[in-house]
C-alpha cells in the first residue's frame, strides 16, 4: 500500500488529512474524535482576544451535496477558556494546530503567545474569514498586511505559523508570497468564497449576516486554480483546501502543488468517519496511478504539464 505520511511546516503527519478549522473543532472531544477517525493533524476553531457569540440564526444555507454558506461570525469561547479543550485532544494523542485571528497585528502576536503556551504543534493564521467585520479578509487583505501580521507572529512565537489565505482578493499569490518572505511555514489556501443567497418570498437575504463564505464541491476548481499559481511562486508547503470530499478531489490538489488538504464541509456533511475512507482510498488510488507515496504525487502534474510535447 502507499505511504500516506507527509512532512509539514515542521510536522510529520500519518496522512494528508487535515481538519479544517470551523467545522468539528469546537471541542477537545470533537477534536479527538476527528484524530481517533483518521486525521493526520485537526485544526481548532478559530480563537479571539475574547469570547464572541458570533451572529444570531440563520447562519447556514446547504445546497445539497455541492456547496455550503456560512456566516458564523467567529463564535469562540476565547483565549482564556480554550486551552481545556485543547489539552484533551494532545489527551488523545492528537496532532493539534491551534488557529487564531485578530484585529491587528499586535492582537494576533498577543494570541500566538498564549496559544504556543497550550502546547499546539503549530499556529494558523486566520487571515481570510470573508464575513466577519474587523477580522480576516479585512485585516488580511493585501500582502502588506499579510507580511506586518506573520511578522509579528513570527517574532511573538517559536511555533511554525501557517497563514490561511482568502480568494477574495484579485490575486491569492500575492498573499502566499508575502507570507513567505515574512517568515510563514506553510500556507492554507484557499478559505471560502465570499456569496450570497436571496429568499425571494422573504424579499431578504438567507443568512442574517447577509453575505457569507461557501465552501464544499462549488469551489473546488477555485481552490486548486489557487494552490496551482500559488505553487509557481512559493517554496513552502501548502495546505489545499476547497471541496476535497474525494481521493480523487485530494490527489488533484496534491498534483496541483499541495502537501496536505484540509476537510471542513465534507466532515459536515459525512461526519467524521470521512477521514478514514479517505486516506483507504487515497492509499488505494495512489497504488492504481503507479506511486509509491503521497510525498511523490506532490506537483506531479505541474512537471507533466512543463514537460515538452512528444512527437508524433
Amino acid at each position: 500500500m502507499a505511504d500516506l505520511g507527509v512532512r509539514l511546516a515542521g510536522l510529520e503527519l500519518r496522512n494528508p488529512f487535515v481538519l479544517a478549522s470551523g467545522i468539528w473543532g469546537e471541542s477537545g472531544v470533537s477534536l479527538a474524535g476527528a484524530w481517533n477517525a483518521g486525521a493526520g493533524a485537526v485544526v481548532t476553531k478559530s480563537i479571539g482576544s475574547v469570547p464572541r457569540p458570533g451572529y444570531p440564526n440563520p447562519t447556514i444555507e446547504t445546497y445539497d451535496r455541492w456547496g455550503m454558506l456560512n456566516a458564523m461570525g467567529l463564535p469562540n469561547p476565547g483565549i482564556a477558556d480554550y486551552p481545556q479543550e485543547i489539552a484533551e485532544a494532545r489527551r488523545a494523542g492528537a496532532t493539534v494546530i491551534g488557529s487564531i485571528f485578530g484585529g491587528d497585528a499586535d492582537e494576533f502576536a498577543a494570541l500566538a503567545g498564549r496559544m504556543e503556551s497550550t502546547g499546539v504543534a503549530a499556529l494558523e493564521l486566520n487571515l481570510s474569514c470573508p464575513h466577519a467585520e474587523g477580522y480576516g479578509t479585512e485585516v488580511g487583505g493585501t500582502p502588506e498586511a499579510v507580511r506586518e501580521i506573520v511578522g509579528a507572529v513570527r517574532r511573538a512565537s517559536r511555533l511554525p505559523v501557517i497563514a490561511k489565505i482568502t480568494p477574495n482578493c484579485a490575486e491569492p499569490s500575492e498573499l502566499a508570497v508575502a507570507a513567505e518572505h515574512a517568515g510563514a511555514a506553510a500556507v492554507s489556501a484557499i478559505n471560502t468564497v465570499r456569496g450570497l443567497a436571496i429568499d425571494v418570498r422573504a424579499r431578504r437575504p438567507v443568512l442574517s449576516h447577509g453575505l457569507g463564505g461557501l465552501s464544499g464541491p462549488a469551489i473546488k476548481p477555485v481552490g486548486l486554480a489557487c494552490v496551482w499559481q500559488i505553487a509557481e511562486r512559493v517554496t513552502i508547503p501548502i495546505l489545499g483546501i476547497g471541496g476535497v470530499s474525494t481521493a480523487e478531489d485530494a490527489l488533484e490538489y496534491l498534483m496541483a502543488g499541495a502537501t496536505a488538504v484540509q476537510l471542513g464541509t465534507a466532515v459536515a456533511f459525512d461526519g467524521i468517519g470521512v477521514f478514514g475512507r479517505l486516506a483507504t482510498g487515497l492509499s488505494a488510488l495512489l497504488d492504481e496511478v503507479g506511486l509509491a507515496s503521497a510525498r511523490a504525487a506532490v506537483g506531479l502534474a505541474r512537471t507533466t504539464a512543463r514537460a515538452p510535447a512528444s512527437r508524433p
